[in-house]
């Protein structure tokens, strides 16, 4: 974790102004090329790299498993990767046209229904955001950053970084990774639930997203849309329910 900060020196004002030690959170940008064509550049923390390209593929419907993964190649700041995929072009062209012309609500089309009978109880949830506000140990030194944590009955993949949307994609690259099941998990992540941040977790099947913060509107007409269900405003031992409440059991 030693690579996710840097201590400074800064000038803290209160009644006088005085030197003191703070951390920072590390950032860093990097380059996705993907078969030879550049295809982003992101500004995320410095760890877990490969994650955050395979779970980024993955959340936009790029590739449907690991072993569309041909190859992957990390130097200094730009990730190369080889997709095995006969349809790679259509997917990369329809990304690229709903972006361009039709916005977020082309991309909805664009994804399957979730059809899932999964179900969490309210216990679950509020042990789940306790667990998370116990593992943002970065933030708490730092107040920089975000955290994601991918849930079943057997996994508690947590991890932190500066980008919301990249801390989902680095949770659901370790989970793709290591097989654990999308159909049976949720996710819980610091950051406010905007559209594009709903299709993510549509697009591999969980089922259900949820976070301390809220959904957009366009976030709740992803969800509405797509069949997963959105809770909110997890503090404590109270949430909100947005769509979909038949998965959580009260």
């Amino acid at each position: 974790m030693s690579n996710m900060f840097q201590q400074i020196k800064a000038i803290r004002v209160d009644e006088i102004g005085h030197e003191i030690d703070e951390t920072i959170v590390e950032d860093k940008e990097v380059e996705l090329i993907i078969n030879d064509l550049t295809f982003g550049r992101f500004s995320i923390s410095p760890n877990y790299i490969k994650e955050f390209a395979v779970g980024y593929l993955l959340g936009e419907g790029l590739i449907e498993s690991k072993e569309n993964i041909a190859d992957i190649k990390i130097e200094n700041n730009i990730i190369n990767l080889k997709i095995d995929l006969e349809d790679f072009e259509i997917r990369r062209e329809l990304i690229m046209s709903s972006d361009c012309f039709g916005g977020f609500r082309q991309k909805i089309e664009l994804i399957e229904k979730v059809e899932s009978d999964f179900k969490i109880t309210k216990e679950e949830v509020i042990n789940a955001s306790r667990r998370l506000k116990e593992q943002s140990q970065v933030w708490k030194q730092t107040g920089g950053t975000h955290i994601a944590a991918l849930i079943n009955q057997n996994e508690f993949i947590a991890i932190e970084d500066v980008s919301r949307h990249v801390a989902i994609d680095k949770v659901m690259g370790v989970a793709l990774l290591n097989d654990v099941d999308f159909s049976n998990s949720f996710v819980f992540s610091s950051g406010r639930m905007p559209s594009d941040m709903v299709m993510k977790v549509a697009r591999v099947g969980i089922p259900i997203l949820m976070s301390k913060a809220a959904p957009t509107v366009s976030g709740l007409l992803a969800g509405e849309k797509s069949g997963i269900t959105l809770i909110g405003f997890v503090r404590g031992r109270r949430f909100n329910i947005y769509t979909n409440p038949q998965r959580i059991i009260i």
